[in-house]
């Protein structure tokens, strides 16, 4: 299994980006999809998560700014990223936890978010 993040970058304060992540090499549909995000020194944080059934919960930092989405017909989760601050930099990861026994777990390589002042 395989998860390929893209669409980080450099963005002001107050920007927006979208990420996407790509997903390949088993069912789609068996996993929950989310977004983490890391900083140097620190654990990384679950950011959002969409399940398969399209259910969704947020960390508090990104209510009301950020949107996870997934298309499921193209294995795809994006996150649109509005309102971006100083405090969202960070690596930001894609995560496929699967919903049924016998699939595992799976982490893309990270894509750098960077939210200038």
């Amino acid at each position: 299994v395989r998860l390929v993040e893209s669409g980080g970058g450099l963005v002001q304060a107050g920007g927006s980006l979208r990420l996407s992540c790509e997903f390949s090499g088993s069912i789609f549909t068996v996993y929950s999809m989310g977004w983490y995000r890391q900083v140097p020194g620190k654990e990384r944080d679950l950011v959002a998560q969409v399940r398969s059934d399209g259910s969704t919960r947020y960390d508090d930092s990104v209510k009301g700014r950020f949107i996870i989405s997934r298309d499921n017909a193209k294995n795809m989760t994006y996150l649109q990223m509005n309102d971006l601050k100083p405090e969202d930099t960070a690596t930001y990861y894609c995560n496929g936890s699967p919903e049924r026994a016998w699939y595992f777990e799976v982490w893309g390589q990270g894509t750098l978010v960077t939210v200038s002042s």
